[in-house]
C-alpha cells in the first residue's frame, strides 16, 4: 500500500478537524456579536454558551479523543508497513463514522445516534489497534 493511500484518510481526518474549528469560532463570534453570552461568563469556561454553539464546540474537542489513537495507529503501521487493503479500509470507516458523529453533534445532537455513531467508530479503531497489534507480535 502507498503513503498517499495510508495517510489519505488522516487528511480527511485533520480536514474535519481543522472544519469544526473554524466552524466553532464563526458561531462563537456571531453568538458573542449578537449579545447571546457577556465575555466575563465565558472567560473561565464553555458552559455559558448557547447550546448550538456547545454542540459545535463539543464535537471539535472530540477530534481529540479517540482520533488520537488513530493517529498513533495509521503512524506506526505505516511506519512499520504493516498498513493493507485491509487496514486502510478500516481506517476509511473510522473517517466515515467521525463524520457521522460529528455531523450529528454539531447539529441534531440526538444523543442515540451520536452514541451509536461514535461507538461504531471505537469498534472500527479497536479493530484496526487488533490488526496492527497481531501482525506485530505473531510475525
Amino acid at each position: 500500500m502507498t503513503p498517499k493511500a495510508i495517510l489519505a484518510p488522516v487528511f480527511v481526518q485533520v480536514l474535519l478537524t481543522f472544519g469544526l474549528l473554524l466552524w466553532t469560532g464563526r458561531v462563537r463570534f456571531a453568538a458573542a456579536r449578537a449579545g447571546q453570552v457577556k465575555l466575563k461568563d465565558i472567560s473561565l469556561g464553555e458552559r455559558s454558551w448557547p447550546a448550538p454553539v456547545q454542540q459545535v464546540s463539543n464535537a471539535f474537542a472530540n477530534q481529540f479523543e479517540l482520533p488520537v489513537l488513530f493517529y498513533v495507529v495509521t503512524g506506526l503501521a505505516l511506519a512499520t508497513a504493516q498498513a493493507d487493503t485491509l487496514f486502510v479500509g478500516l481506517a476509511w470507516l473510522f473517517v466515515l463514522t467521525r463524520l457521522v458523529h460529528a455531523g450529528i453533534y454539531a447539529t441534531s445532537n440526538v444523543v442515540i445516534r451520536r452514541f451509536q455513531a461514535f461507538l461504531a467508530g471505537a469498534v472500527v479503531l479497536m479493530a484496526m489497534w487488533l490488526v496492527f497489534a497481531g501482525r506485530i507480535l505473531l510475525a
